[in-house]
């Protein structure tokens, strides 16, 4: 059977009419924030203190959107004797974020957790060159990091918990062990003391 000439219209008419008529779900952007889900990429957080220049990320960067500057500082030996360290001291973190294509691979690459995915996505500029974010940014961006998800109550627990448990119950059934023959030490003393 052939169709109807201008169901089609009818039918969309009908569609049309039934969403006229339902409340609007248009999440008014600037007025309402919008829900972002957790593990949303917006931009990229620096957490300064854990960055140890290592430049893994600059390396590792495909699109060389990564600028770093450092240098060395000594530092006088901990014990007599000992020799200086010297250590590398951030001078200068940038993320050119027009060049960025979010992929990733920085945080994914930084064996110290200094970089961060950051939910904040209001970042745009008049003008090209200022999306070169320099590390004070950065650092702004790190405070709005959600937390990460909770471990799963079914999961194994990591082996690094798990060692760092089992050092920690050794070392206070030492203890308890040195406190208890104390203890039978002084009970032992008190005992010869007191008899004649």
């Amino acid at each position: 059977m052939p169709p109807i000439p201008g169901s089609g219209l009818a039918k969309g008419l009908a569609v049309t009419l039934r969403t006229m008529t339902r409340k609007t779900v248009t999440a008014q952007y600037p007025d309402t924030q919008p829900e972002l889900p957790p593990r949303s990429r917006g931009v990229i957080g620096l957490f300064e203190e854990n960055c140890t220049v290592c430049m893994l990320c600059a390396r590792e960067c495909p699109d060389w959107c990564i600028y770093i500057d450092s240098h060395k500082e000594t530092s006088p030996p901990a014990a007599p004797g000992g020799r200086e360290r010297s250590r590398n001291v951030l001078d200068r973190f940038a993320i050119d974020f027009s060049l960025c294509m979010y992929c990733g691979i920085c945080i994914e690459v930084c064996p110290f957790d200094a970089l961060f995915w950051s939910p904040e996505f209001e970042y745009a500029e008049t003008d090209i060159h200022e999306l070169t974010h320099e590390r004070d940014k950065l650092r702004e961006w790190m405070w709005t990091v959600p937390e990460p998800p909770a471990l799963d109550t079914a999961a194994e627990e990591p082996k690094e918990i798990a060692a760092a448990r089992k050092g920690a119950d050794k070392l206070a059934a030492q203890r308890a062990q040195e406190q208890q023959e104390q203890r039978n030490q002084q009970e032992q003393a008190d005992e010869k003391g007191g008899t004649p």
